[in-house]
């Protein structure tokens, strides 16, 4: 019963995550529940063992429908993989006790401005060219990434709302390029979680499995149906991952 759980969970989170991000929302309180005698950080490295096999999958989908920019995209996912390695590295030195408490109300404030800007990421017209676009990309790869090692939740939604609000990027466009660097985020933090031997190998590659199905749905699905369904997708994925960091912060 367990595995099976377990394994919606991976499917659903696969689903969602290769859509809009988030997935971790799904997957990890379910790891938690299923097995709360276990280490957290076992639990969140076997979470990011199962999640970089969808990711992957749905960054793949992608990059077959949509015409991704690597001369803008490689260099950001660098500056992502060495951010979120510094960013794990940190965590085990200074607890993110305030940036709990602070992420709720960042988040709303995103989700009040996507909702208000109707047309925002509905149309792909690229803000920067050339080398500014890739200055850009890397700083705000390399601020998520340390945000994603050092703490993680709504990883995947914070680089579609950045892509979309300042390059300009529509929703569709957005998703597959934070595809790729999440790809590049939990890479970096599988190392540290592999070298510090927090892994459980058969359960994440299990949830791997299930994970890969519930990507190559969502991705397809987003493709099919554009940037108008992820958009309203990130709403609603935002919305709840305002309810539980709030949760998790003020009343756990």
């Amino acid at each position: 019963m367990d595995f099976l759980i377990l394994g919606v969970a991976a499917f659903l989170a696969g689903f969602v995550d290769a859509v809009v991000g988030g997935g971790g929302l799904i997957q990890l309180p379910a790891l938690f529940s299923v097995m709360p005698g276990t280490a957290p950080a076992t639990l969140l490295g076997t979470s990011k063992l199962a999640g970089i096999w969808g990711t992957s999958v749905a960054a793949a989908n992608y990059m077959r429908a949509v015409r991704i920019q690597w001369d803008v995209v490689l260099p950001a996912a660098l500056t992502a993989f060495i951010l979120s390695f510094a960013g794990a590295f940190t965590v085990t030195h200074l607890p993110p006790t305030y940036l709990r408490m602070a992420l709720p109300f960042i988040l709303f404030a995103v989700a009040v401005y996507t909702f208000k800007r109707k047309d925002l990421g509905t149309h792909h017209v690229p803000a920067f060219k050339g080398g500014k676009e890739r200055s850009m990309a890397m700083l705000v790869a390399g601020g998520i990434g340390f945000y994603d090692g050092f703490f993680g939740p709504g990883t995947g939604s914070f680089f579609i709302f950045l892509f979309v609000r300042l390059f300009g990027y529509d929703f569709l466009r957005a998703s597959a390029v934070s595809k790729v660097l999440n790809v590049a985020c939990n890479a970096a933090a599988l190392l540290w979680f592999g070298y510090s031997g927090h892994l459980i190998w058969p359960m994440g590659l299990a949830m791997a499995a299930c994970g890969i199905c519930g990507s190559l749905a969502g991705s397809r699905l987003a493709i099919r149906h554009g940037s108008g369904f992820v958009r309203r997708m990130f709403l609603v994925v935002v919305a709840a991952l305002i309810l539980k960091t709030a949760y998790d912060a003020f009343f756990k």
